[in-house]
């Protein structure tokens, strides 16, 4: 059987409903929130009884999500929110957008902070990253040739 998609990539978060009002400022759409709790759920991530509040983001695309969690019990166990770009395992969620600089004034309002500067790689893309709500690096790419094929990859 052939991968049909990926459904979503997950970040643990302490404020939901901060970090929601910030991926909403850069274009999601909040596609629903709901508790997660009991058996099942501990069954699925082996955690054990637990309790967990969700919200589904979805790209305006309808393509892709972001499922936020904020686990009620059991308590969260580590904090990999401030690692650097090359440390193991989560490294970031790079997102489209028309205008980098744009997007960069919009999320300052809601606590966004450049980690290096807006790049530009060749004559296809301007680049940055930035740590969003709680820390969470976040990438921006703004296509500057949307004609162009990536074969330089």
């Amino acid at each position: 059987m052939a991968l049909k998609r990926m459904d979503n990539v997950g970040i643990v978060v302490e404020d939901l409903g901060a970090t929601i009002d910030f991926f909403q400022e850069l274009g999601l759409e909040l596609e629903g929130r709901a508790m997660i709790e009991g058996e099942w759920a501990g069954r699925v991530t082996g955690l054990g009884d637990q309790c967990v509040e969700i919200a589904m983001m979805r790209t305006p695309d309808g393509h892709s999500r972001l499922e936020l969690s904020r686990f009620l019990t059991p308590e969260v166990v580590a904090d990999h929110r401030n690692a650097e770009v090359n440390a193991l395992g989560y490294l970031r969620v790079m997102f489209a957008v028309d205008d980098v600089d744009e997007t960069l004034e919009r999320l300052s309002t809601r606590g966004a902070r450049l980690v290096g500067e807006v790049v530009q790689y060749k004559d296809a893309y301007r680049l940055c990253y930035i740590r969003g709500p709680e820390g969470i690096l976040i990438g921006l790419a703004q296509e500057l040739n949307p004609t162009r094929h990536q074969d330089e990859w």
